[in-house]
């Protein structure tokens, strides 16, 4: 089993990989959190906060980029 530091290292990586495609819609998500479960907390910000489609983005596209 990887360590939490690892974990978080690989999630900001992904993250990084998905962010210029909310970023060119005026938006870009965050890490919250990762707790000692493992349950990965993100925030989305600018654009994309509030946004009627922002749950479709966090599961369609961040969470399946987590997975």
């Amino acid at each position: 089993m990887q360590n939490k530091e690892e974990i978080i290292r690989k999630i900001n990586l992904t993250l990084e990989q998905i962010r210029p495609y909310l970023q060119a819609d005026g938006g870009d998500v965050i890490l919250s959190e990762v707790t000692d479960d493992l349950t990965v907390r993100v925030r989305l910000t600018g654009a994309c906060h509030g946004c009627p489609f922002s749950m479709q983005t966090l599961r369609a596209g961040v969470e399946q980029a987590l997975r």
